[in-house]
């Protein structure tokens, strides 16, 4: 190329929409305020895909939409260790009514979470159980199933380690999961709704949940009852890919009635 030739601009590489929302709005959290026109051009996408993106962020209340551009909202994912003590009771009854779906000899998905980590507590307290094979990304959940070894054999997924939650997540968390097929998946979340479905505040962990939820063949949602009726930023699943929700008394009767209406086998412990 000669020196009068035009200089190419350098193509932008197109990212996944999860992806490419998850870094907008790592950008806008850095930011404070970002303009439609600067992501447009960082993302390589049209101001309207950039005002699409905007709307699904302000959906799941991390940003707020204002002229021009977006602002960013704080939005607290607590830590394991912090939801844990949250609506304690209400999780121990639902892990309980989620660990009596289980026989002997059944293979069984868990997901990360506190109320899967319940689920875990209460399945070693099943001392009935025998040849339990249990898959989990959560390093908590694989710890409190060690007592219940060697009647239980216990699978790490693999993969990345997020220390908020100790999960694994992609790359590689998901391998194991595209190669077996669970007789049932019992997935935790941060929302329940019935048009957006089950959603996570986390991207990547709600991307080993999808997963999951591909790999069983009954998926069981448990979610104490202030989940019910949100929605955040990180689809899992719509309602229809569910076949039970086991959740408490504090879940909102409306939502647990259009969860009904849409379907559902709603569980509600006392």
């Amino acid at each position: 190329m000669d020196d009068s030739d035009p200089v190419l601009k350098e193509e932008i590489e197109p990212l996944p929409v999860t992806i490419r929302r998850e870094r907008m709005l790592q950008t806008i959290a850095e930011r404070e305020f970002v303009r439609v026109a600067d992501l447009s051009e960082e993302f390589g996408i049209s101001d309207v895909t950039v005002r699409a993106d905007l709307a699904a962020l302000e959906l799941s209340r991390s940003v707020r939409r204002v002229r021009g551009g977006a602002m960013a909202l704080p939005k607290h994912e607590p830590s394991f260790e912090e939801a844990l003590v949250s609506h304690a009771v209400e999780k121990q009854r639902i892990a309980e009514r989620a660990a009596a779906m289980v026989t002997s000899g059944m293979s069984v998905l868990l997901d990360v979470g506190t109320t899967t980590t319940a689920v875990a507590r209460a399945l070693v307290a099943r001392t009935d159980l025998d040849r339990v094979v249990v898959i989990t990304n959560g390093l908590s959940i694989a710890l409190e199933l060690e007592p219940a070894l060697p009647r239980f054999t216990v699978v790490v997924t693999g993969g990345t380690l997020r220390s908020l939650q100790h999960s694994l997540v992609d790359p590689m968390a998901t391998i194991l999961l595209d190669r077996v097929h669970a007789d049932v998946a019992f997935i935790g979340c941060n929302g329940i709704d019935v048009e957006h479905g089950v959603t996570n505040v986390n991207l990547p962990e709600a991307e080993v949940k999808a997963r999951m939820i591909a790999s069983a063949a009954r998926v069981v949602v448990v979610a104490d009852g202030s989940k019910l009726g949100q929605v955040h930023l990180g689809r899992v699943a719509a309602v229809q890919e569910v076949r039970t929700v086991i959740t408490g008394p504090t879940a909102p009767a409306e939502q647990v009635r259009r969860l009904r209406e849409a379907g559902l086998d709603v569980i509600q412990t006392e």
